[in-house]
Formats: structure tokens, C-alpha cells, sequence
């Protein structure tokens, strides 16, 4: 792709010349912060104030963004990643230095594992300070940018005024680029905070590079699916963060091939379609059938170690894999590996492709639910599969839900109904606690018109309480359902497998119902029968709302072992 613009860039009006050359008083470093982030587009940005980043926080009352202040750095991250999930637009996340930066870094491995395009700018000790590690300043480290560097996918460096715009540009650039990620910027003190009489800035190009698909490569798997007698799909959270769930179904239905989607890739099919085999790739009956595949199209997956059943999923046809991530390709499995976009490939794909018709593949398809039915149906596991339904039957189609790594959230993996794509969400990239609620505040941000559901554990709950001041300042339509059983569900019930019994997993926890109403959120303590009842009048009231469910869950029995 040609980056020679030139013939394509405005000219500027006598006025705009006229503009440029008397800037407005009263403008720092700060102020090209934010009129980039305003000529590229951004419209919200998430963070939280700090010493050295005042001047950004200062630039920001002059400016025409929304911001969403949050309690937690982390926390902020985690909203950003929402926002950049949801839109599918760059999140900015506006941070300050050491503790402040360094807090968000778990935040940023979950927007990279999830390909969420969030871009953190952080503040920076004065420039006269830079690197020594020596000079006592408040917040000093010896490389800031290293703490960063195997987290985001780049790291970008201001060390004047004028670098400013171009450096947000160039991270803007590859936030958006395939597979999307986060991104960092530092910018040092003195700068945000030295006035400037650079021009205001207007017009800025952060064209994101497409990731194309080779076409003999695109030739080959074209002939693999048309001529395969048992094709099958495994569908990533590729296919839903480049938004090709149309283009998905439309390929399946061309060659005939049933459809399994990941934990990460939940909503890019059909969950009720005739070749959907749903999302319990942690069941043995679901791996089965895909190793039987003569060719498997692997659609946005790495095919990790959940996406892989831990493992143990050993294809023994031909595996064609479609990765924007080079890395991915064949990383686990042989493959026709093929770097492009998800919706790009596809779309080549569907038009490359014989279409076949399978009558049997249906039956194959509903024979393979059937059994995987039956295996939990053994397990007694009736409350559990009663709540997850309870709460689909309460959440609206097209309202997002969040969840964190908590018994239900796993149950939800496997046997949630994403109505529609890029409506659930879970820190299931990286696997920290603590994501969802501050994660909802992200997307109720994104969009204020609909509801938003998060769905934690009272451990993960206590990482975001805070949050529950956030969400009412700004009232966001945000709706937290707290399971409380106690203590870390999942390690209490992994600590029993291991070693017969548990140590560190049992908590003292607040009253969560009083907690909620002292920062002025409605909360309502409920029970299995009511819940639905109860959350989806939660849902319904604007603002928001916590429902707390007193529950002991148990997990579904693997079945790679």
C-alpha cells in the first residue's frame, strides 16, 4: 500500500493559514495531546490524573473530549479495552508516571491478548531526569518504556513538543493495524506542561495498514474446502474484532461446514444455526468431531490452550489457518498458513470457493450437541445451567455483557447465547480478575442507549468496587451481578482437584447490598427462583444497579483428561 498522500492532503483555506500562524495563547504540550487525539478521530478518553500528567488533564477542559475518570489505573485500562472492543475505535487511555503507568499493565496484557485497540499515554519524569534512574525524582525509573515492551505492541517516545502529534499518529497507526493491540506513548513533564506556539493541529493521517491475504494461498484453500468431504470451522475472536461474522456465515453456508466458535470468538455465528456447534470446545465430543474434519478452516485462533482443549486437539486432516497474527501461524498446529485479516480473507474466500452441498451435516451437527447435552445432563449440574439461562432470558439481544474469571463466567464460555457479535466479553485473554464491572463502565460509555451486564465472583468483585463510584458519577447504565460464594470459586474447586483440599481461597467479604447503596447505587439481593425477575429490572432502570446472588456453583467436568 503507497504511503504517498501527497496529491490527497487539503489545502489549507487563507483563514486556516491565517490560524496557523497566530495559535491561540495559553496552549502546552498537553493541548497538541488532545488536538490529536481530536483530529484522529478519538471522541472519549479514559484515565486518571497524576503529577507529572496535569498537563494533559489541564489540556483536556479546553477540548471537546468526553472523559471517564475511573478509581484504578487498571481499572481505566480495562474500560479503555471495552471501548476499544465494542467501537472497534482506538481507545486513549491518559495515565500518569511510575505507580500510575505501571498499574495499568495488567489492563494492557488483556487488551493485547483480546486485540483491543487501546492507546495508553503516559506521562514521564522531566526530560533532564531521563536515563539515569539516579536523580530522585518522585515516580523515577531507570526504563519506563521496558516495564512496557513485551505488553503492548509498540512503544512510541516524545522527547519534544513538536514530536507529539507524529508520535500518536504513528501509535494510532498500529493500534489499528491487524490484529489491533495496545499501544503506549511517555511524554515527559515539562513537556506536557511548557507552553507552545505550534499551530494548532488539524488534519492527521493514521492510516492503519491492511493485511491482505496472498492469492495463491487464498487458491489453495479455496480447492482444500471445495473438495473436502467433512469440512469443518473453528471461529476466533478474530473474526469477531475484524467484524466478519457475516462473512463467517456466508462461507459456512456456501461450503456446508459446521461451525464451532471459541471462547474468544463467542457471537460470530449463529448460536441456534443449523452448523452451529455452539462453544463447548472444552468438551470431548467437540474436539472429536474436528479431529475427524478432512479440512479444518481455523478463522482468527492461535488455537491455544483452551481453543485447543488443553492441548489434546490433534487434527488429522489438513488445518488451513487465517491469523493477522504472523506469530500465531502454525504456532501450535501444521497448517496452510495464511497472514491476512479475518473479514479480508474471508471475503476472498467466499468468492474463491465451489459451493457443496452436505445434507448430512446438520444431523452430524445436532448429533454432536445431543451428546454433549447428555454428558452435563449426568453431572447434576442444574442450578448452574438454570442461572446461565435465567440471565439470557433478562439480557436484552443487543445489550453487551462483561464477564469475569469467576465459576459462571466459565459456564458462560461454553453455554452462553451471544445473540449478536462483539456482545460478549471476558478477560478470558490473559485471565485477570477483576474485569468486568470496570469493563461495562467502558462500554456504557461507548453507548449510554442500552443496558450493560457484568457478571463477577465476590473476589473478582472486590478488585472494582471503587468502580461503583465511577458508574454512578458519570451514570452509566451499567448492571452488576455479584455470584457470592465466599471465596475463589474456581481455585477452591482446582485446589480440591489437585490436592484434596484449599488454602488462601476463603474470604471475608463486605455486606455487598449496603456496600452498593453507600455510594448511591440501587442494589437488590436476590435468589436462583428470582433472578431473572430481579436483574432484568435492574437492566430496565437507567443508571447504575447491583443484584447480588448468594450461590455455591460448581464447574462442568472437563473432559481432556
Amino acid at each position: 500500500m503507497s504511503h504517498d498522500h501527497h496529491d490527497e492532503r487539503p489545502e489549507l483555506t487563507p483563514a486556516q493559514i491565517a490560524a496557523a500562524l497566530n495559535p491561540p495563547p495559553g496552549r502546552n504540550g498537553g493541548d497538541l495531546v488532545v488536538e490529536t487525539l481530536q483530529g484522529l478521530g478519538a471522541t472519549t478518553v479514559f484515565g486518571l490524573p497524576g503529577q507529572h500528567a496535569l498537563g494533559m488533564f489541564d489540556a483536556l477542559r479546553r477540548s471537546s473530549l468526553g472523559y471517564v475518570g475511573l478509581r484504578v489505573e487498571n481499572n481505566a485500562g480495562f474500560a479503555a479495552d471495552a471501548y476499544g472492543r465494542i467501537t472497534g475505535e482506538v481507545a486513549p487511555l491518559l495515565l500518569s508516571t511510575g505507580p500510575g503507568a505501571l498499574t495499568s499493565l495488567a489492563a494492557l496484557q488483556e487488551a493485547a491478548a483480546a486485540s483491543a485497540p487501546v492507546l495508553a499515554i503516559s506521562s514521564q519524569i522531566p526530560t533532564a531526569g531521563l536515563g539515569g534512574g539516579r536523580h530522585g525524582y518522585l515516580h523515577e525509573l531507570r526504563d519506563q518504556k521496558a516495564s512496557f515492551r513485551d505488553v503492548v505492541k509498540s512503544v512510541h517516545t516524545v522527547r519534544t513538543a513538536s514530536q507529539i502529534p507524529s508520535a500518536i499518529a504513528a501509535a494510532w497507526e498500529s493500534a489499528l493495524t491487524a490484529p489491533h493491540g495496545p499501544v503506549r506513548i511517555e511524554i515527559p513533564e515539562d513537556v506536557l506542561i511548557a507552553e507552545t506556539t505550534l499551530p494548532v493541529v488539524t488534519a492527521m493521517d493514521a492510516t492503519p495498514r491492511e493485511v491482505h491475504a496472498r492469492p495463491e494461498l487464498i487458491a489453495v484453500a479455496a480447492h482444500l474446502l471445495s473438495n473436502a468431504e467433512r469440512p469443518a470451522i473453528i471461529a476466533g475472536g478474530g473474526v469477531v474484532r475484524s467484524d466478519a461474522s457475516g462473512k463467517l456465515r456466508a462461507l459456512a453456508e456456501k461450503v456446508g461446514a459446521p461451525v464451532v466458535t471459541t471462547y474468544g470468538g463467542k457471537g460470530a455465528f449463529p448460536w441456534e444455526h443449523p452448523l452451529s456447534l455452539q462453544s463447548w470446545i472444552e468438551d470431548r465430543h467437540t474436539t472429536d468431531f474436528l479431529e475427524d474434519a478432512d479440512v479444518l478452516l481455523v478463522v482468527g485462533s492461535g488455537l491455544g490452550e483452551l481453543s485447543s482443549n488443553y492441548y489434546t486437539f490433534a487434527p488429522r486432516g489438513r488445518v488451513v489457518q487465517i491469523e493477522a497474527d504472523a506469530g500465531k501461524l502454525e504456532s501450535n498446529h501444521p497448517a496452510l498458513g495464511i497472514h491476512a485479516d479475518a473479514r479480508d480473507a474471508l471475503a476472498d474466500l467466499i468468492e474463491a470457493v465451489t459451493p457443496r452441498r452436505d445434507p448430512a451435516a446438520a444431523e452430524r451437527v445436532a448429533a454432536v450437541l445431543g451428546r454433549v447435552r447428555d454428558r452435563i445432563a449426568g453431572q447434576e449440574l442444574t442450578l448452574e445451567q438454570r442461572l446461565v439461562a435465567g440471565i439470557r432470558t433478562a439480557l436484552p439481544d443487543a445489550s453487551p455483557s462483561f464477564w469475569d474469571m469467576t465459576i459462571l463466567g466459565y459456564w458462560a464460555w461454553a453455554a452462553f447465547d451471544a445473540r449478536h457479535p462483539n456482545t460478549m466479553h471476558s478477560a478470558q485473554g490473559s485471565g485477570g480478575l477483576g474485569y468486568a464491572f470496570p469493563a461495562a463502565i467502558g462500554a456504557a460509555a461507548a453507548d449510554r442507549t442500552k443496558p450493560v451486564l457484568a457478571v463477577s465472583g465476590d473476589g473478582g468483585a472486590m478488585y472494582s468496587i471503587a468502580e461503583l463510584a465511577t458508574a454512578r458519577q458519570y451514570e452509566l447504565p451499567v448492571t452488576w451481578l455479584i455470584v457470592d460464594d465466599g471465596g475463589y470459586g474456581i481455585l477452591r474447586e482446582y485446589m480440591t482437584d489437585a490436592f484434596g483440599e484449599t488454602s488462601a481461597t476463603e474470604l471475608s467479604r463486605p455486606d455487598f447490598v449496603a456496600l452498593a447503596e453507600s455510594f448511591g447505587v440501587p442494589a437488590v439481593r436476590t435468589n436462583p427462583e428470582a433472578l431473572t425477575d430481579d436483574l432484568a429490572k435492574a437492566l430496565a432502570q437507567p443508571g447504575p444497579s447491583v443484584v447480588v446472588l448468594p450461590a455455591l456453583l460448581r464447574m462442568f467436568r472437563p473432559t481432556h483428561l
